[in-house]
This record gives structure tokens, C-alpha cells and sequence, in this order.
């Protein structure tokens, strides 16, 4: 009996490499929004943020085998590509953010990150949420929920309840506010101090609460107050998603010290990248000795440069706020006995389904997304339940791309059982 693929990978790759859905799809090609597995079906893609001005956008593709042929090496060497990226990309920013350091993942820029609010403040304690998720460095897992830290997690890490718009309204922040006040007095209790906080201004892993802008403004002052920094991870809000705004960030009303980016920075050419103001960058560079070798590469400058003007050109932000308001219009329209709330931030969607008996319905949603993949849509589940349908296409996501997910989701939500 020849070697399955699953079965090639585990004997390569080691034991519980992650896979999405219970039948993994082998994919094969890509174009925009479609992806195509080894069989020739095509998928719409609902889920992927990494390609994000389309998978194989050509502008994007040509740039990066333009400069591979020219020249590709590391920022000791003099080049212009990453600076005209800096440029370009800290022009979209306001609150004084005019500084960079690139690197290859989010994972790597979050590290940084912490070390900034380290070296901006002189103290090590640091504030997350009890359902997020930040990377993989050592240090960035020591806030990342997914499986808990061998060992334990860090004195210096605290994590407060993640903001949940339907079983924990806080209209104003207050709530959320109060559970990092009581953080920042833990952290200084234990001689710690507070460094700052890190959060992604949709809280997408937690499930994409409703918030108004304006929400964080009270918490933001606390941490001020303690002397820490904000964190601000746009790793999947930013770059247009939220399509009223540019970043996260503003669409929430709050000024963050420190951006960290990632994934879509270069449409799945590995980058990331950290910006922050000066007098936060000096201190970081006066207390820590970092160098990256193929962060800031001409070739990832090349291919940040074109999905910059890919957004610009092609007008991806418009494209998103109106496909959203299209989107949460045929959400909110949707009925099932489990779906207790829809909600939606730029093009990215959620819908949250609650066992009558108030547990999540984790087994429903993982039923729901197989047979979406089945019937030709990949999306996947959020939250701290898992139970939160997961929406988040690729930029050029259309009105006509809108309407054969929504479609398809209706015809789901009926065929699929609910749990008894």
C-alpha cells in the first residue's frame, strides 16, 4: 500500500503537525480568491489573510522575481528597497510611529515588541488577554492560550478576561479596564512593574467582539499611568482590513507606542516588521544588540512594496468597507436555533453559535466548517469555545464572491444537524 500524504508527513515532520479540518485539503494552485486542490475542485478562500491582495497577485509575483534576479542580501549592506518600504509604509501611520525594524514573522516582531516596552520603561511586567494568541517565540508564547507553557507561565505575565460582547457586555471599556488596573497592581505588588499591554485592536482571536470606537481609551490610561507602553498587534487588522480605516488601531481610537505587523505584509513572502517612535526605538537599540539577517532583504522589500500598491491602486479598503457592510447585512439575516449573535469588523466576519444549554456548540461549528469545505468554501472557528464561525478572506474579496459564501452558508446551516 503506497504512503498517504498525512502519513509522509508524519513520518517527516514529526507527530501533531497541525492540519486544517478533520479531511486536510492538499492544495495545489492559487489565483486571487480560488484555490485549487490535487483532485481540480476549487475552493473559495473565506479564510486566508496571509495572501492578501489575492493568492499570486502578478504585480506582487513579478516583484519579487525582478529583484531575485538583481540582488538579495541582509540590511549591513546599504540598499534602498527597505527604506522606500519604511517610508511608504510609515506614512500611513500618525501618533509619531515613523520607525521600523523588519523581520521575517509576527512572531519575531511580537518578541521585539516586548522587549521595546522592556527597554522604553525599565520594567518586565506585561498584559495580555486570557484568549489571544501572539506567536511562537519563547517569550510571545508566555501570552498565547492555546496550550499552556511548560513549566507555568512567567510571574510577569498577567492575562485578564478577554472583552466578549454577548455574555459580558462593557458598552465603554470599564469592565476590561478594571481587570488590567488590577493586573498593573498585581505586576507592581510582585516588583515587577508594568511594561505595558499587547492586544490586537479586533480581538480576532477572541473572538471578534463588537466594540465602539473609543472602547480601549480607559484602559490605555491606566497602562499610561503605570508607566507602560500599548502594543497595538496589527498582524490581522491591518493593511486596509478594517476598511474604514487603515489600521486597527484607529478604527478602535487609540494611539499605540509600538505596531507590530506580519503575515500580510508581503501576500505570503515571509515578513514582519515593528514600528514605534523614536524615543521608543532608541531605547530599545541602546539596551538590546538585534540584528536580523533576511528581515528588511531586498526581495521582502520588493514584495512589501508591491502589496502596498496593490491596496492603493486597485482600492482594497474601499473594496473591503463595502463588501463588509454587504456581508453583516445577509449575516445579520441569517437564522438557525443555535446562532445567538453575527458580527463583522472590515472584512472579517463572525457567528457565534450557543448550545441551548449555554455551553459553546464547539462540535456544530467544527461539523459546520467540514461540509462549508466540502461544498467548495474554506473558513474555520475562533474563540476560546472554538465556536465562533471564522470569516477572513483575501483582500480583493468581491460583492459576487460575498454572495456564493452567504448563499452556501444558508444551505449549510439547514442541512447541517444540531446536536441533541
Amino acid at each position: 500500500m503506497s504512503e498517504t500524504l498525512i502519513d509522509r508527513r508524519a513520518r517527516l515532520m514529526g507527530p501533531n503537525v497541525p492540519t486544517f479540518y478533520r479531511t486536510p485539503v492538499h492544495i495545489v494552485r492559487g489565483e486571487g480568491v480560488w484555490l485549487w486542490d490535487a483532485a481540480g475542485n476549487r475552493y473559495l478562500d473565506c479564510y486566508n489573510n496571509v495572501p492578501h491582495v489575492g493568492h499570486c497577485h502578478p504585480r506582487v509575483v513579478q516583484a519579487i522575481c525582478a529583484q531575485v534576479g538583481q540582488l538579495n542580501t541582509h540590511t549591513r549592506y546599504l540598499h534602498d528597497g527597505v527604506l522606500d518600504y519604511i517610508e511608504r509604509l510609515t506614512a500611513t501611520f500618525s501618533h509619531g510611529i515613523s520607525q521600523v525594524i523588519m523581520t521575517c514573522t509576527g512572531s519575531e516582531a511580537n518578541d521585539i515588541a516586548l522587549r521595546m516596552a522592556q527597554a522604553a520603561t525599565g520594567k518586565t511586567g506585561i498584559i495580555a488577554t486570557d484568549a489571544t494568541y501572539h506567536g511562537n517565540t519563547m517569550a510571545v508564547s508566555q501570552l498565547s492560550t492555546r496550550k499552556p507553557p511548560i513549566g507555568g507561565r512567567w510571574p510577569n505575565v498577567r492575562l485578564v478576561p478577554a472583552p466578549d460582547s454577548l455574555r459580558r457586555p462593557d458598552p465603554d471599556g470599564s469592565i476590561f479596564a478594571g481587570h488590567v488596573a488590577e493586573a498593573v497592581q498585581e505586576l507592581e505588588a510582585a516588583g515587577f512593574g508594568c511594561s505595558g499591554i499587547l492586544l490586537c485592536p479586533m480581538f480576532a482571536n477572541e473572538g471578534l467582539p463588537s466594540l465602539p470606537h473609543g472602547w480601549l481609551n480607559k484602559t490605555v490610561d491606566i497602562i499610561r499611568a503605570a508607566g507602560g507602553i500599548v502594543i497595538s498587534d496589527e498582524v490581522q487588522p491591518g493593511f486596509g482590513r478594517a476598511g474604514s480605516h487603515f489600521w486597527g488601531h484607529d478604527k478602535l481610537g487609540f494611539a499605540p507606542d509600538v505596531v507590530v505587523m506580519g503575515k500580510p505584509m508581503a501576500n505570503g513572502h515571509p515578513v514582519g516588521a515593528v514600528a514605534t517612535r523614536p524615543d521608543v526605538m532608541a531605547a530599545f537599540r541602546n539596551a538590546f544588540s538585534y540584528f536580523n539577517t533576511f528581515g528588511g532583504n531586498p526581495v521582502s522589500a520588493a514584495a512589501a512594496l508591491a502589496v502596498l500598491d496593490v491596496i492603493r491602486y486597485e482600492g482594497l479598503q474601499d473594496n473591503a468597507a463595502r463588501v463588509s457592510a454587504h456581508v453583516a447585512e445577509r449575516m445579520a439575516a441569517l437564522r438557525h436555533p443555535l446562532l445567538r449573535d453575527t458580527r463583522s469588523n472590515g472584512l472579517f466576519f463572525g457567528a457565534e453559535f450557543i448550545l441551548d444549554n449555554g455551553q459553546p456548540a464547539t462540535r456544530f461549528c467544527a461539523d459546520l466548517v467540514e461540509v462549508m469545505v466540502a461544498s467548495g468554501v474554506l473558513m474555520n472557528v475562533i474563540g476560546a469555545g472554538r465556536n465562533i464561525l471564522k470569516i477572513r478572506p483575501p483582500m480583493p474579496f468581491s460583492l459576487e464572491n460575498a454572495d456564493v459564501l452567504m448563499d452556501r452558508l444558508e444551505a449549510t446551516l439547514t442541512s447541517t444537524p444540531v446536536p441533541v
